[in-house]
């Protein structure tokens, strides 16, 4: 299996993870959601797959381009 990394498009806080580990998921599903200046941003899975790892914790603060998910694919 490949690897896809999911990075988070904007700076923000893990406000909800919504899958977990093992979870299958398809391409434009919401793994988790972030809050970034009052507003809840979706990131989505970019390919059909299986998630691998999550890269943070809800609560945790993040960075524009940093991984938060893994996918095996």
């Amino acid at each position: 299996m490949a690897k896809e990394d999911i990075e988070s498009e904007v700076t923000g806080t893990v406000w909800k993870i919504e899958t977990k580990v093992g979870d299958k998921v398809k391409v434009d599903d919401v793994l988790m959601i972030l809050e970034s200046m009052k507003m809840e941003i979706p990131v989505l899975a970019t390919e059909d797959g299986v998630i691998a790892e999550f890269l943070v914790e809800e609560e945790e603060p993040v960075t524009e381009g940093q991984v938060v998910a893994v996918l095996d694919t």
